[in-house]
């Protein structure tokens, strides 16, 4: 089953080449964006606008998954270049767009001022009479093509998922995990939850993943990165891998080099995946596209062990 062709995935740039993904969808002449990425992204969004031949005054929504920077840190300076728009968004997670102190505050603790700078640009306020506020079950209108929001927390617990009945595909922000082109073979696209801090919580995504399935989908399009399929399978090998790490969580639990052994687990648990799923990379280079993630599922599971043993 081939992509609707009324939907473009866009390439943010964050990072790496085909790693950050947002998504257009245009009907009848009007545009939604799904996910904007960094402020550094916003040209690449409005290049994306104009190769779909429209112009930032027939964007109505920009709809924020949940609002990590790499998914929603470009939203102030996006809606500055939007004049019709509103930006849907999470009950939780709409304060943080009206005002983004704390968001620029946690992810500058992280990461240092200059990096902020260099990986995520400007991070601005939306004005609060442009926000609205995504209940479980709210339904946006695009020329009369119904995008419903469904609550899908899990990865985080300010995270909703998008439901095109159109194409009869979801947009998953990290709900649905992540998958990259490279790790494709003659099985498919290989996947892989995120657990990413701070927030994680197995049980709810597992819920979330089955709650989407209930539709019966044809297609998902992830943020890392772009449409896969088919749902199905995608989702049992999900389920499988969220045990493990959960498994793997206990095991590492208490020891004094907790983070090391994490890391070091979690490399064992994707490569033996990713052998048996016959991807194209030699371990070394599969490791090498998963660091990053390998990192962040490490500091995820921590954070949930923590929370969990309070």
């Amino acid at each position: 089953m081939h992509s609707d062709p009324s939907i473009h995935t866009i390439d943010t740039a964050f990072q790496r080449d085909d790693f950050d993904a947002a998504y257009l969808i245009v009907e009848n002449g009007r545009a939604a964006f799904i996910d904007c990425g960094t402020g550094l992204a916003v040209p690449a969004m409005l290049a994306a606008l104009r190769r779909a031949g429209c112009t930032p005054e027939q964007v109505d929504w920009l709809i924020l998954t949940h609002v990590h920077l790499d998914h929603a840190g470009g939203a102030g300076l996006l809606m500055q270049q939007l004049p019709n728009a509103t930006l849907v968004v999470h009950p939780r997670g709409a304060p943080h767009m009206v005002d983004p102190t704390r968001l620029i505050a946690g992810a500058t603790e992280v990461y240092g001022e200059a990096e902020i700078a260099r990986s995520y640009g400007p991070i601005l306020a939306v004005a609060a009479d442009r926000v609205v506020i995504a209940e479980d079950g709210h339904t946006v209108d695009l020329a009369g093509r119904t995008l419903l929001c469904v609550d899908t927390p899990g990865h985080a617990r300010h995270h909703l998922c998008v439901w095109d009945a159109r194409s009869r595909s979801w947009f998953t922000g990290d709900t649905f995990g992540l998958s990259y082109r490279e790790l494709d073979s003659a099985q498919g696209a290989f996947i892989v939850p995120t657990s990413s801090p701070v927030q994680f919580d197995p049980e709810p995504l597992k819920q979330s993943i089955a709650k989407m399935l209930a539709y019966d989908p044809q297609a998902m399009y992830l943020t890392h990165y772009g449409r896969v399929a088919p749902p199905r399978k995608l989702a049992d090998d999900l389920v499988e891998q969220i045990d493990a790490m959960v498994e793997i969580g206990r095991q590492c639990d208490g020891r004094p080099d907790r983070h090391r052994c994490l890391v070091a687990a979690l490399t064992a648990l994707y490569l033996e995946r990713a052998q048996a799923h016959g991807c194209p990379l030699d371990d070394e280079a599969v490791a090498r596209v998963l660091a990053m993630d390998i990192e962040l599922n490490a500091q995820g599971l921590a954070c949930w062990l923590d929370r969990d043993r309070r």
